[in-house]
């Protein structure tokens, strides 16, 4: 016989965007997930809860995880925490609660939309009606914030006028973005991520969102360059770009979050992975706990945090060739015991500064 707290669970699975929308109503739907700051329903990107898959098991829908907490659970786990609920009986009580609260039609029929969409197939077609990157507002808006990484072969193109709309129920608006394809590694294009931009300045829009995600994401990433023994994984985008701008040799990618960093899926050959965490708690708590996972694969892994919030605000403070220098050392420096034939093009020079505590090296 089912226990309580497993119907309990498929039942709440069930309605898992009602739940969400109910008990984290800060948080938005992004792609397959609903995102939000954390339990307590702050703003933010950290926490993430599966809108898709199974009731149970592997994958369920209504599983989440707090990427800078470590903090995961179902649904109940999710009440109990939002509610600040003691007991499990208190807890069964309230989802009991809330599951008796009938559902309005027109959520049914939205809910039933969403699962007739596959926004994988959704997120291809926004890639391929998108432009090439070269000469569009897109890369100006990324020269704009001293990137200078090659974009010919960039998985980023431009488009003029997608749909932006700050919450599902408000007016949608038309507005230009850039365009990533987030691929997996295979290299088959599992989601797209856009940055909405002003259509007037350099500059992201002036929307509260300006970044959103389409498709599956969990586990993939946005990458440039080809990925084989070595790789540099970070959070977002003008990070990544920031870095591949200072050190264009080596393969890079870009997971979108640091919820997704955490959860970053290792290609098969990998053998070294260098994490570039944002200089923040969720960013951190991501980074160490790809770290574990690396380390329990085998792979070698060292950790590098920016000085400023991200590497982008470092490129934009110094220069490429500063970024190049410091981090280069870094990365030297986690592997200097061991075959340094990965890391040999990236030997430096002191400069009058180079003691500054510009990054730090993790074990």
């Amino acid at each position: 016989m089912e226990s309580p707290a497993r119907t309990l669970s498929c039942g709440l699975a069930k309605h898992v965007e009602a739940v969400c929308r109910h008990y984290l109503s800060n948080g938005r739907r992004c792609g397959n997930y609903w995102v939000v700051g954390d339990v307590n329903n702050h703003a933010g990107r950290s926490l993430y809860v599966r809108l898709k898959g199974p009731l149970y098991g592997k994958g369920a829908r209504g599983r989440w995880t707090d990427g800078a907490t470590g903090e995961h659970g179902d649904l109940l786990d999710l009440i109990r925490a939002r509610e600040g609920l003691t007991s499990f009986r208190d807890t069964l009580d309230e989802a009991k609660r809330f599951l008796r609260v009938p559902r309005a039609p027109s959520s049914v029929r939205q809910d039933r939309r969403w699962g007739e969409c596959n926004t994988v197939v959704l997120a291809r077609k926004i890639w391929a009606a998108s432009n090439l990157i070269a000469g569009t507002p897109a890369e100006a808006y990324l020269r704009a914030r001293k990137i200078t990484a090659d974009l010919d072969d960039a998985p980023l193109r431009y488009h003029q006028g997608l749909l932006y709309r700050d919450t599902p129920d408000s007016l949608p608006q038309r507005l230009p973005a850039l365009v990533a394809a987030v691929t997996d590694n295979s290299g088959e294009v599992t989601g797209v991520h856009r940055t909405f931009l002003d259509p007037t300045r350099k500059d992201k829009a002036r929307v509260s969102s300006p970044r959103r995600s389409l498709g599956a994401i969990l586990g993939h990433g946005v990458r440039f360059g080809k990925i084989d023994e070595v790789a540099v994984v970070g959070e977002g985008i003008e990070t990544v770009l920031s870095l591949k701008s200072a050190m264009p040799e080596l393969p890079m990618v870009a997971a979108l979050s640091a919820a997704h960093l955490a959860a970053w899926e290792f290609p098969c050959g990998l053998r070294r992975l260098f994490v570039a965490c944002d200089n923040d708690a969720p960013g951190r708590t991501a980074a160490r706990r790809l770290l574990a996972r690396a380390e329990a694969r085998g792979v070698d892994a060292g950790m590098v945090s920016s000085l400023c919030s991200d590497f982008n605000s470092d490129l934009r403070a110094t220069s490429a060739c500063t970024l190049r220098m410091r981090v280069a050392a870094v990365l030297d420096g986690i592997h200097s015991g061991l075959d340094r034939g990965d890391l040999s093009r990236f030997s430096v020079t002191t400069d009058g500064d180079s003691d500054l505590p510009y990054c730090q090296a993790h074990a």
